[in-house]
């Protein structure tokens, strides 16, 4: 397929892990953490693992948005389905994420409830067109990639005067996360793992641009490096990482140049600004509670937030015991050190948001066998 079998190319493959090896220091370790999930999905499911050198540790990150929500903000969303009779309308990675007391959104439908998978922020507009006598309620979720489409729905909501529509917003932001694994001293008690530089995330850059990173860069003196999806990009943005590293340089570079610039997407970074602002703080699964890391809806759009408009409050909930997934979202351990997983945790019968997510680690582990070479 043209655009696409190009990136995937088995004769610059071997080439550029001949580059890799050629470059890397046999008596250093290199600790690359993917934070996007879908680059861990790459990396598998291409065997990139095993074209690099044994002293390349590529580390999983927090980067899955599905996995890093908060068990209580699920629970809040059963509730709303359950006790408030609303029309729940969410993305389908979040219907079967274990809630407390192993509940879930699937679970709460079979009951009764009114949960809808929807594809679009559009769908859940058309369904609150469709249902002017119900209440609907879209639960809105991931980073700055999907955080522009949420806005521009609450704009429409507005114009069409849909008194019916209201957002319940999870949504949250990477550089915050990035910030807590280098730094945070909550995230050390819990435990840490040393980061030498970072693959930065593409969906989210193609939003936010590189320039976020650079803070990153100077002050944790670690390497960033914008890399695409396809497995000739990881492998480059591998090379290009190692190269910064052994040249003591902490830059930002951007491999995905052919979707990502400086600025961003300036258009739909205005938007973001206009419809929401930054909490003061925002529960992560796996990083805790942190600073100025979550979105909230303005005052001027008040009247299509969910949590105003039926008094949501925070719940507190834990991970199922035994479950690894905030060790895992912390870069700590990998899922074959969760003893639940691939025994009574899998995708048929999952104990954690990990293995639930498209773009989860576990998942990945699970799709592509990586367990089985363990």
């Amino acid at each position: 397929m043209k655009y696409v079998e190009e990136f995937r190319d088995k004769d610059i493959a071997k080439t550029l892990a001949s580059s890799i090896k050629k470059e890397v220091k046999p008596n250093k370790t290199y600790n690359l953490m993917e934070f996007c999930g879908g680059h861990t999905h790459a990396i598998f499911r291409y065997g990139i693992p095993d074209l690099m050198p044994s002293n390349i540790n590529f580390v999983h990150g927090p980067g899955c948005p599905v996995c890093v929500l908060p068990m209580g903000r699920i629970d809040n969303a059963i509730e709303l389905a359950i006790n408030d009779g609303v029309i729940l309308c969410t993305y389908g990675d979040m219907l079967r994420v274990p809630a407390s007391k192993r509940m879930s959104l699937l679970k709460a439908k079979a009951t009764g409830a009114d949960v809808r998978m929807v594809y679009s922020t559009q769908d859940a507009l058309t369904i609150a067109r469709g249902n002017p006598g119900k209440q609907v309620v879209f639960f809105a979720i991931g980073f700055e990639t999907t955080t522009p489409p949420t806005a521009a729905a609450i704009k429409q909501a507005q114009k069409q005067g849909l008194k019916n529509f209201s957002v319940f917003c999870n949504h949250v932001l990477t550089p915050a996360a990035i910030s807590s694994i280098l730094e945070s001293p909550e995230v050390r008690d819990l435990g840490t793992v040393s980061i030498d530089g970072f693959f930065g995330p593409s969906h989210v850059s193609s939003i936010i641009g590189t320039q976020p990173y650079e803070f990153f860069a100077s002050e944790y003196q670690r390497p960033v490096v914008i890399a695409g999806f396809e497995p000739l990009d990881v492998m480059q943005s591998t090379l290009m990482l190692i190269k910064q590293l052994n040249k003591g340089r902490f830059e930002v570079e951007n491999q995905y140049t052919r979707v990502v610039t400086y600025e961003g997407n300036v258009k739909s970074k205005l938007l973001m600004e206009e419809v929401f602002e930054l909490r003061q703080k925002f529960e992560w699964r796996g990083l805790g509670m942190l600073p100025y890391s979550g979105l909230k809806i303005k005052e001027c759009f008040a009247e299509f937030d969910a949590e105003k408009r039926f008094n949501i409050n925070k719940i507190n909930a834990s991970d199922v015991k035994g479950c690894e997934c905030p060790s895992i979202l912390r870069g700590i351990k990998n899922p074959v050190d969760c003893k639940l997983f691939g025994t009574i945790c899998t995708p048929e019968n999952p104990m954690g948001s990990c293995m639930v997510s498209s773009e989860g680690a576990c998942a990945a582990y699970w799709s592509y066998g990586r367990y089985k070479k363990q």
